[in-house]
């Protein structure tokens, strides 16, 4: 662990003993660092809120100013069992059960409060300098969801208070930001529990968005040469046996469903459907590669407690894509792939982060394919990377089970990363599907595949923009990119006029034509987020003219219409 980790772990400890000196009755789960803090998992009959985020705190404190020793003690496996079967703690009982034979099991103890971890911890509760509990969430033991469901306190912990600051700051800025807050605001997509949860909806305004994000893409896949496919929501059992995400990736699966005695499942993923399409017809090399694109919607098992707006959910639309190609346009294809996802980010002024993500060396059997299959996919992708000096970072385990791939993360306007798309490199899938083209040797040959997004979910890449944007989207993807505003109701007929000929050009827009003042009109446009007004008034109108405010600028002055519109088209189409 580093250093920072080794403080949150421990901060996490800290939180487990204050809050079991308050509820004595507490089951305890585990406690881990994270990315951005940590957190504890609890079982309790008291309903945690951050109403009591203070008392706990307080008790945290407490424990940090006893300075308390954090003491290592190797035990046997009975000596753990006899301590958390004293202490009626189950579920540490089923954690320890989880440790092989032969491995070393570890307690932690500081003041009163034992817990069994493998560790590192700071030396002392005093070293903790600052902290802060943040939120509270439902969370399933283990992330099953037929297990008990627990109660997950999240905090965070620093070496110092400004630093605690800082970070609390940015949460602060993140929290006007949440895109669920944001989409509500603006209209954009609504969380309906009688659809269900994780299952969003998403209004006009946000359709429009999704919209543009669907014609951008469109419009690269034309130039990268990709064909457009539409495939069924649901497929029989025995193409994802095929496949093998059944069951490599059953538990993400939704139950099978029953029709005319054969089993169906929802498709969680849409290449066996592509596979199927490749299949369609006998292929020769003159035909690769063959690069197939769907806006294809998936269905995954999300857990409760893990949902989150449009960022996590349990239904959603990836922008999916499949190259098949022989062996030899293998890195070409790859290279493509990858401009593909650099050009679409930086359009959205978006940098990305990449990790070449890999096999579990220790843990093959979670994969499908020999090694000679993924070999050959992994020395694609390190190479590719190295020739373009792509800095990247290695994710072991991170592999999907098919085959090797590069992920990217986008970093938003806060300096957070975000998972979006991927290009993963697939021997395994064409094995077992035996696909196959006519090579110019007049010989059959199996075709190398290559699954690809840019943006991943389309769902979750809408929350991104939403909050990297601060809904104060491009004009390009505003969901309203002009409000017209009369001054009186003198100046309604030259307001229509001019919505009639923003309709004729494609440009979305409105009037105002409520009997406010003016300031209110300009207030509501700017709570709509609306890119930019034309104000219309007696002066505007004799001259032909549009007194312009947008959002960027401010008060811009008098524009000449026809000025105004042909500023509006360009705008109105996304720039790289």
């Amino acid at each position: 662990m580093t250093s920072l980790e080794e403080l949150r772990h421990s901060t996490a400890h800290i939180l487990a003993a204050a809050v079991l000196r308050l509820y004595p009755n507490t089951r305890l789960d585990i406690g881990p660092p994270t990315t951005n803090g940590f957190y504890y998992d609890f079982d309790n009959e008291h309903r945690f809120s951050s109403e009591d985020f203070a008392s706990i705190e307080r008790e945290m404190q407490n424990i940090i100013s006893e300075n308390q020793s954090f003491v290592r003690k190797e035990v046997s496996r009975e000596e753990a069992r006899t301590l958390f079967r004293d202490q009626g703690q189950p579920f540490k009982l089923g954690r320890l059960d989880d440790i092989p034979d032969g491995e070393s099991i570890s307690i932690y103890t500081n003041g009163n409060f034992s817990d069994l971890c493998a560790g590192s911890h700071v030396e002392s509760t005093g070293k903790v300098a600052a902290f802060k509990l943040t939120s509270v969430s439902g969370s399933y033991h283990r992330g099953d969801h037929t297990q008990p469901m627990l109660q997950r306190i999240y905090g965070t912990a620093f070496p110092s208070q400004e630093e605690l600051d800082k970070y609390i700051e940015r949460m602060e800025q993140a929290a006007q930001r949440d895109h669920r807050k944001i989409g509500q605001q603006l209209k954009l997509f609504s969380l309906d529990s009688k659809v269900g949860s994780g299952l969003p909806l998403l209004l006009p305004k946000g359709a429009v968005i999704r919209q543009q994000l669907e014609k951008l893409i469109n419009d690269k896949l034309f130039d990268y040469g990709y064909e457009t496919l539409y495939s069924p929501h649901i497929g029989n059992i025995d193409l994802f046996k095929t496949s093998g995400h059944y069951p490599y990736y059953a538990e993400s699966m939704y139950e099978p469903i029953t029709i005319d005695d054969r089993e169906f499942l929802l498709k969680p993923m849409n290449c066996p459907m592509h596979i199927q399409a490749y299949n369609a017809e006998p292929r020769s090399y003159r035909d690769l590669p063959q690069r197939y694109a769907e806006f294809g919607t998936v269905y995954r098992m999300e857990q409760s407690g893990e949902l989150n707006g449009l960022t996590r959910v349990r239904g959603f639309t990836q922008d999916d894509g499949h190259v098949f190609c022989t062996r030899g346009q293998l890195k070409q294809e790859f290279t493509s792939c990858l401009q593909l996802v650099q050009e679409v980010m930086a359009i959205f002024g978006l940098k990305t982060e990449c990790r070449i993500s890999l096999r579990d060396p220790d843990n093959t059997s979670k994969y499908i394919g020999a090694d000679e299959l993924w070999q050959p996919a992994e020395f694609c992708i390190q190479e590719v990377v190295d020739e373009l000096g792509l800095a990247h970072s290695v994710g072991l385990g991170e592999a999907a089970f098919y085959g090797p791939k590069l992920d990217f993360m986008a970093l938003d306007a806060l300096g957070r990363s975000w998972q979006i798309g991927t290009i993963q490199v697939d021997f395994s899938l064409p094995e077992r599907f035996e696909l196959e083209y006519v090579g110019s040797d007049n010989k059959a040959h199996r075709p190398v595949m290559i699954h690809r997004a840019v943006f991943g979910s389309i769902e979750r890449f809408m929350g991104l923009l939403i909050e990297h944007f601060g809904g104060d989207f491009p004009t390009w993807l505003a969901p309203e990119q002009l409000r017209i505003i009369p001054i009186s109701d003198t100046q309604i007929p030259e307001a229509d006029a001019l919505l009639a000929r923003c309709k004729a050009l494609r440009i979305r827009a409105s009037v105002d034509s409520q009997k406010d003042k003016m300031g209110a009109k300009i207030r509501r446009a700017r709570l709509d987020k609306t890119p930019l007004m034309a104000i219309i008034g007696k002066r505007e109108a004799a001259a032909s003219q549009l007194a312009i405010r947008s959002r960027k600028k401010g008060d811009e002055g008098a524009v000449d219409i026809d000025v105004f519109l042909e500023r509006l088209k360009q705008e109105s189409h996304y720039s790289t």
